[in-house]
């Protein structure tokens, strides 16, 4: 078929012209999209729609075509192709500064409560630093600090950590913790 014939198909309404033009094409539209990184199934979604997109404008009476259609389908596809390369390209840009506010955010929590734990006294500061940070057991921090046992190195902790909570909640709020 020419493409003159494909044309006054299409814009009589024969579906079988565009499944005869998708199928002609698909090869060079898709590799225009895979060539570019796009995925095989980004290729096909991006020209199912070149073709619709084809197919609404060769219906419109004023449509003239100046080129060859297969020229005509290549622009339309590389053309929606750079639309959704920028749209990713902008939600990359958005993730990321999300991250980077997200891990200013978690090392500014973590800063508060550094400072909150140096506030405390010498033993509350090593116990919770010994456990949180250092990740030792009881025993070992009883052991550590002369502590009787590990029940007695619990309810210090249990203390201290109480002690750490009020002193948080006296400087800040709630909704300094939340995102």
């Amino acid at each position: 078929m020419t493409d003159n014939q494909i044309l006054q198909k299409i814009q009589s309404g024969d579906e079988n012209a565009l499944e005869y033009l998708y199928k002609k094409n698909y090869k060079m539209m898709t590799r225009l999209i895979t060539n570019n990184n796009g995925t095989e199934d980004e290729a096909k979604d991006v020209y199912q729609e070149t073709i619709v997109v084809f197919w609404q404008k060769a219906r419109q009476k004023e449509f003239v075509l100046t080129s060859k259609i297969s020229t005509f389908l290549y622009s339309i596809c590389q053309n929606l192709w750079r639309k959704e390369l920028e749209r990713k390209s902008k939600l990359s840009h958005e993730t990321k500064d999300s991250m980077e506010f997200n891990n200013y955010d978690q090392q500014e929590r973590i800063n508060i409560i550094h400072q909150a734990i140096n506030s405390l006294g010498e033993t509350c500061r090593k116990v919770l630093t010994y456990y949180y940070f250092d990740n030792h057991s009881m025993q070992e921090i009883a052991e550590k600090l002369g502590f009787a046992n590990s029940d007695t190195a619990k309810t210090k902790k249990y203390k201290c950590k109480k002690e750490l909570d009020d002193l948080i909640k006296s400087k800040y709020t709630a909704s300094d913790f939340l995102d």
